[in-house]
């Protein structure tokens, strides 16, 4: 594209102001409040959460929600890292969520709106108090551009642009309630914040992270890469658009479990299951009287033939999660592409279960 600033300084004013154009574009498509800030930080999703609870917590106690592999992260950090020692961890096994209504919101919150490893999603912020005391720090990087997310209930979010858009990876997007900001000019952590956490300076914000003057340096073609990502997105509807999408990729899974014995759901409350990262968990009576081991082989096996065919990649469950399959089908995807897929997936279980039997 000529227009794009590659081999340029993002400290120039074509880079400045492609930093500035990401940031305004994405706050449009997103439909973010106007008191709300946003910024590009680095380190992916993974580096904007950190950067927000190494900057933010410690003033009061704080609920962490697990109930995938990444909040199991956050309270790792919270606990073994950080060392807060006023924690409670509210914990639910893969494809459950623990009871919101027991997390605290005059504390500090964290938790992710989607499990990502678990294909679990948070149905609603009922439990979110408007009159809370505490700040919610939200992880919404498989959320956002295909959830409808309700910002007055959220005071820190934080997404990349590798999850959401499927688009390059390395940089992260945070984004700060007014209450936020309060929190880091009136509060200072008691650990050394890294520099590249580091969003304050003699007590008052540094605003130029959110008008596209990053911490560090990014890489100019990423943020081509997302711009171009936003104007797409901005052509099919903008967010309403997105959502939509999303929801048709889902709906196209939804019936094809509906009429296939040998699949399910990994979500066990229909109102939970994502319609971004959609996780599955294999039912039929052959494959349930495998043992463990037997299951995670079978369920590598299943992913390896559909990569083989050239149909899906990365299709497998998370490592950590329980062994079966997980489909993306965010914005980005097309539900008739998810449709053919279904197709291809009948035909690999029969594969493996065919040769399992037969050896």
């Amino acid at each position: 594209m000529k227009e794009a600033a590659m081999g340029r300084s993002h400290r120039a004013k074509i880079g400045k102001d492609k930093l500035a154009e990401a940031i305004k574009r994405s706050r449009e498509i997103l439909e973010i409040p106007s008191d709300y800030l946003l910024g590009i930080v680095p380190a992916s999703d993974t580096g904007a959460v950190e950067m927000a609870m190494w900057s933010l917590l410690g003033s009061r106690g704080v609920d962490v929600v697990a109930f995938e592999a990444f909040g199991n992260d956050w309270a790792i950090d919270l606990e073994k890292q950080l060392k807060i020692s006023d924690l409670k961890i509210h914990k639910a096994d893969y494809g459950k969520l623990p009871d919101l209504y027991e997390v605290n919101c005059d504390r500090d919150v964290v938790f992710t709106w989607n499990g990502t490893t678990s294909g679990v999603k948070i149905p609603n912020t009922d439990w979110i108090k408007d009159n809370r005391q505490g700040l919610t720090i939200c992880d919404a990087t498989s959320a956002v551009f295909a959830m409808e997310l309700p910002w007055k209930k959220l005071d820190v979010i934080t997404y990349s642009w590798q999850k959401a858009m499927g688009g390059e990876a390395a940089h992260g997007v945070l984004i700060l309630s007014p209450r936020a900001v309060a929190r880091l000019e009136s509060y200072k952590p008691s650990w050394p914040l890294p520099k590249i956490f580091r969003m304050t300076k003699g007590g008052k914000l540094i605003d130029g992270i959110f008008k596209g003057e990053t911490i560090n340096t990014p890489s100019m073609l990423c943020v081509e890469d997302a711009i171009d990502g936003l104007k797409w997105a901005e052509s099919i509807g903008g967010l309403k658009g997105l959502v939509k999408r999303s929801e048709e990729n889902l709906r196209v899974l939804t019936e094809w479990v509906e009429k296939t014995p040998w699949i399910e759901f990994l979500a066990e409350n229909p109102k939970t299951i994502s319609s971004t990262s959609v996780c599955f968990k294999i039912v039929d009576p052959w494959y349930a009287g495998l043992t463990k081991d037997e299951q995670a082989a079978k369920a590598k096996d299943f992913a390896s033939i559909l990569e083989k065919e050239n149909v899906a990649y990365d299709i497998g469950g998370y490592r950590d999660a329980p062994p079966g399959i997980r489909i993306w089908c965010g914005s980005t995807v097309e539900s008739n592409d998810v449709r053919s897929l279904t197709h291809w997936l009948d035909w690999a279980f029969e594969e493996i279960k065919d040769k399992a039997k037969a050896a």
